[in-house]
């Protein structure tokens, strides 16, 4: 594809056998109210919206306000995840109250997590989780460490979709191993998306450089002083990502290289 004339539309990622525009997925939470998160998810340019069924209401209180009133899923393909879970049970649980509500919804986003201070995943309990869903006929978009070993063993286990950190979920850190990270993308089937510890545009852009199928985020656009802005910001960052990615940058070099020739010079 020539990076001269790149069709966004036609440049998209396939999970669980739906093809996506955006490479961009966004989170839910953290935001004001929900408007302020209809908003946010606009700028975004996102079509995949993840949501904490345990902290978010999508059906299960009829008395409350539902995010799925200003995020429809006529709109947007809704993700739901299992934030706060810290067992493979509790994870498992979770994915299946959300099939109920969402009629049937089989894709999910699978997060055991191992502490509450790191919320690094407990990886032991993710591929036990995984297993029971993915024979359970979920699809599973799963959230796992930079480690590029534990990514095979997910993907081998049937997991559409392999999700590592690049940093500490909400830590703002950006991309702390880039090696890793690359490893995974070059020995991936499935997409590779990055997710947690996105702090900027610039974070973005380098995840996508990297050659991840996308990036997902939360934090970075909600907690920013301008959210809506932010998250034009990174639909904008993960485009040019992506083109950078396609375009080839050239090598780096030590020393010096002239960007006019030498050669022909006029005395």
């Amino acid at each position: 594809m020539s990076a001269n004339a790149i069709d966004q539309s036609a440049d998209g990622f396939e999970v669980a056998g739906r093809r996506f525009q955006s490479r961009l997925l966004v989170g839910t939470g953290k935001y004001k109210d929900l408007d302020e998160t209809a908003r946010a998810v606009a700028a975004s340019g996102a079509e995949i919206v993840t949501v904490a069924v345990r902290r978010t209401n999508i059906g299960q209180d009829a008395d409350a306000p539902n995010i799925l009133d200003v995020l429809p899923p006529a709109r947007y393909t809704i993700l739901p995840n299992t934030a706060g879970c810290y067992d493979a049970d509790s994870a498992i649980r979770t994915c299946r109250l959300a099939r109920e509500l969402l009629d049937g919804h089989h894709l999910v986003k699978l997060e055991v997590l191992g502490d509450q201070q790191t919320l690094f995943p407990d990886v032991v309990a993710t591929l036990a989780a995984a297993e029971v869903l993915i024979k359970d006929g979920f699809d599973v978009m799963v959230y796992t460490n930079d480690d590029p070993i534990m990514a095979r063993r997910l993907e081998e286990l049937g997991c559409c979709a392999v999700m590592p950190l690049a940093a500490p979920i909400g830590s703002g850190l950006g991309i702390r191993n880039r090696l890793n990270i690359l490893t995974i993308v070059e020995n991936a089937r499935v997409p590779i998306l990055v997710d947690a510890g996105v702090g900027t545009a610039s974070d973005a852009a380098v995840a996508m450089e990297l050659g991840c199928d996308g990036v997902l985020m939360n934090t970075a656009i909600a907690a920013a002083r301008d959210p809506v802005l932010m998250a034009s910001a990174m639909r904008k960052a993960v485009a040019a990502g992506r083109e950078a990615y396609l375009a080839g940058r050239m090598p780096a070099r030590r020393f010096a290289s002239a960007s006019s020739p030498l050669e022909g010079m006029f005395l």
